[in-house]
């Protein structure tokens, strides 16, 4: 096999260059009405009579209602917008109108929290245009109409609009279909955590206003709080428009039955720790008495007064099983990674228990262990995840990854027995940030008790499989009495995080290039009907067994990783040389580019804040990229390409932290065209949703390129990276090992 291989390169930056073009409404799109923006003044004017009446909050929350799945560069600008107030920046929320069809019929409705004379000015130029349209152009505007504003002689300051305002109210009645006061009060369950609306009030302040008193330790973020019934009964008397978001706190967990306790079974043994990398496991409680305690230390996070039986050390000691000697308990799983040491936090007892507390205990953990940067969590609860927002335990995952530099693998949940129907994940499978994990039976396919993705409709959820056992296969663990046969994801996970483990701790890969080598490795060349089908419970597909099928690369391929941060509008690099035989590169090629961006509760299904859009393939002749996926969503090439949202999000992963692009390989791929030196080229547009970021956006980046002929061309690729300039290191696995095993020695001073 091919050692995997680093590269390291300069990377070129710079701003978007474009310039502002004029909005307009589609070309085929239906004329705008004065009768159509006399509606919206009708339903803006009731708005605003409503929010007079109430001193709960100085401004106004207004849902804005859309056609569609909208793209940021068609949302509002000149309703519930001045100079100084841009729409986008009183955004505070987002979610889908309820549908029924999940294929059709999905629409944005964006939440803006504004001030009462925003809304004003807004009213006064909804009559200023009405009037406009009325007297020159009767009553009715076209796209061409529009696309003439800028020879039309007209007297704006007649109208009390400048003709930029009137361009944007007009074009921004296309996408409107109209505004609302929110009101997602049904969604509030007894004793909820309920997540608000973002105002110029802090929440306690907000609470006390209402009646509500909440100290420190109520607060899961400064909009996430825990409530009970009779707190929710008021909240929903007074104020039900400041409701976002609400979940349930008290949940089952999502565990698998026993299957089989054996009987007789071998005594195990094990050496003492040496320096062996540490995991982090979240989990149930910890049995000090099996074979393989002096591997985990373990710390009780639940308090003294809550009691424990037997069966709450159940899950949390087999889960450590399979992280700390996995491979010894189950040889026809080995995965090449040796044994890793354990730092086991049990905060929950099996059964059921409070999201809210978890959470606090989760953090808590995390920052008060630095060093560990893997971390298990198998607990997940019953209740499936959201349509319309992210849970607030995956929300809380999200935001330590980010800031924190760690990752979490979680387990994908599991369908009990007698659950006929398709489900969704439960929470915190719904974290975009960590590596979710389904689970598969030993020929690959989704286990029967798999539940399955996406998360807000398009983000690809669980991200990855791998065995955990079905029907008459199983894993085996330890438990506190001993071995005994499992099934379930939470069985799955800890085989991918010790992969991921071996990755960053003893091979030194950061933890976005960890990501994209698991995620990439589960990717297969090929596509069938099947694999699409089966992506929603599998995710992109299944992780090898072996570590060395994920730092090493088939002797056809050339594999090779690349770490980076994105500063500007374009980090790019058009120097990638990439071997050719006869004119042309007989290659096909897949990338896997993987990040930890900031994410927002508040913004709902617009939760990421960032979007890295990654560009590869051949420079062409005139010096452009001709991608792999033939993606063209921000390529400057002097044509105007427009992609629907909805299809960018589809197809693209628009705003998904996780992009997989490959040309897909079979019998009747043929070589590509060779354009100039035959040099490729590298491109990641990063974009903003809200507001830009004060730094740059780490990522990881794997490139698998496959000769269609059977070749080994590493050697000549390595040797023409290096006259282009590249550092290239193999991945020598040993080298690594004795380079890991030297660093963690105690040096003693004479």
């Amino acid at each position: 096999m091919n050692d995997l291989l680093q590269l390291k390169g300069t990377f070129q930056e710079r701003p978007h260059s474009g310039t502002p073009v004029s909005r307009n409404i589609p070309l085929k799109a239906s004329s705008i009405t004065s009768d159509r923006l006399k509606k919206i003044l009708s339903e803006l004017e009731n708005l605003r009579v409503f929010w007079k009446k109430q001193s709960i909050i100085a401004g106004c929350l207004v849902d804005v209602c859309y056609i569609d799945v909208i793209a940021k560069s068609n949302r509002i600008t000149g309703y519930l917008s001045t100079f100084s107030s841009p729409a986008n920046e009183s955004v505070v929320g987002a979610r889908f109108n309820e549908f029924t069809d999940e294929e059709k019929g999905r629409k944005h409705i964006i939440t803006h929290y504004v001030s009462d004379a925003i809304v004003d000015n807004t009213i006064k130029n909804i009559n200023a245009c009405i009037k406009l349209i009325d007297e020159n152009f009767d009553g009715r505007i076209t796209y061409n109409n529009i696309e003439q504003l800028k020879t039309v002689n007209i007297d704006y300051n007649r109208y009390g609009i400048t003709k930029t305002a009137f361009r944007s109210v007009v074009v921004d009645t296309h996408y409107v279909e109209g505004f609302k006061i929110p009101d997602n009060s049904a969604n509030t369950v007894e004793q909820s955590i309920i997540t608000i609306y973002k105002t110029d009030k802090e929440t306690k302040a907000l609470m006390s206003e209402i009646g509500i008193q909440i100290d420190q330790s109520k607060l899961l973020s400064p909009t996430t709080l825990l409530l009970y019934p009779d707190e929710i009964k008021l909240l929903l008397r007074k104020a039900p428009y400041l409701v976002a978001m609400a979940t349930e706190d008290i949940t089952k967990l999502s565990l698998e039955d026993i299957v089989q306790d054996l009987e007789s079974k071998p005594t195990m043994t094990i050496p003492s720790p040496k320096d062996e990398p540490t995991i982090g496991v979240i989990d149930t409680l910890f049995d000090k008495s099996v074979y393989f305690s002096e591997w985990v230390e373990f710390e009780k996070m639940i308090g003294d007064e809550i009691p424990v039986e037997a069966k709450d050390f159940d899950h949390g000691t087999s889960v450590s099983s399979i992280i700390v000697d996995g491979p010894a308990i189950n040889p026809d799983l080995d995965d090449g990674c040796g044994r890793f040491r354990v730092k086991h936090f049990g905060v929950a007892a099996q059964g059921q228990y409070s999201a809210f507390v978890i959470m606090k205990k989760i953090e808590e953990v995390v920052i008060a262990n630095p060093k560990i940067k893997v971390w298990n969590l198998s607990l997940g609860a019953d209740r499936e995840a959201n349509k319309n927002f992210i849970s607030p335990e995956a929300s809380t995952l999200d935001r330590i990854q980010y800031e924190n530099d760690v990752i979490f693998i979680v387990a994908g949940t599991n369908k009990r027995t007698n659950d006929t129907n398709e489900k969704r994940v439960g929470p915190p499978a719904d974290s975009i940030n960590s590596i979710v994990v389904n689970s598969t039976d030993k020929s690959g396919k989704p286990a029967s008790y798999s539940r399955k993705g996406p998360i807000l409709s398009f983000f690809t959820k669980p991200d990855v499989s791998c065995f955990g056992g079905d029907k008459k296969d199983y894993v085996r663990v330890c438990t506190p009495t001993g071995e005994s046969l499992r099934t379930g994801t939470s069985y799955a996970t800890p085989w991918v995080t010790r992969k991921v483990a071996y990755l960053i701790e003893v091979l030194g890969f950061s933890r976005e290039v960890a990501k994209a080598l698991i995620i990439d490795a589960a990717a297969e060349w090929h596509n069938t009907a099947e694999d699409f089908h089966a992506a929603s419970f599998r995710g992109f597909g299944v992780v090898p067994k072996e570590i060395d099928s994920i730092v090493k690369a088939a002797n056809d391929e050339i594999k090779f990783v690349i770490n980076g941060t994105a500063e500007k509008w374009d980090t790019y690099n058009y120097n990638l040389p990439v071997p050719r035989h006869n004119e042309a590169h007989p290659f096909v090629a897949k990338a896997t580019l993987c990040y930890f961006p900031k994410c927002s509760i508040n913004q709902g299904v617009d939760y990421t804040d960032t979007e890295l859009d990654v560009y590869f393939g051949r420079i062409d002749g005139n010096g452009k990229i001709k991608t792999i996926n033939d993606n063209v969503q921000s390529l400057e090439d002097g044509v105007k390409h427009y992609v629907y949202e909805g299809t960018a999000r589809e197809f693209y992963r628009k705003w998904d932290n996780v992009k997989h692009i490959k040309k897909v390989f079979s019998d009747k791929v043929r070589a590509l065209k060779s354009y100039g030196d035959g040099l490729w080229g590298l491109s990641i547009k990063t974009k903003d949703r809200i507001i830009k970021r004060n730094s740059g956006v780490n990522f990881g980046l794997v490139v698998t390129l496959k000769e269609i002929n059977g070749v080994n061309r590493i050697n000549d690729f390595i040797r023409q990276c290096e006259l282009r300039g590249w550092l290239v290191n193999k991945v020598d696995v040993s080298s690594r090992i004795d380079i890991y095993s030297k660093a963690q020695e105690t040096v003693k001073f004479e």
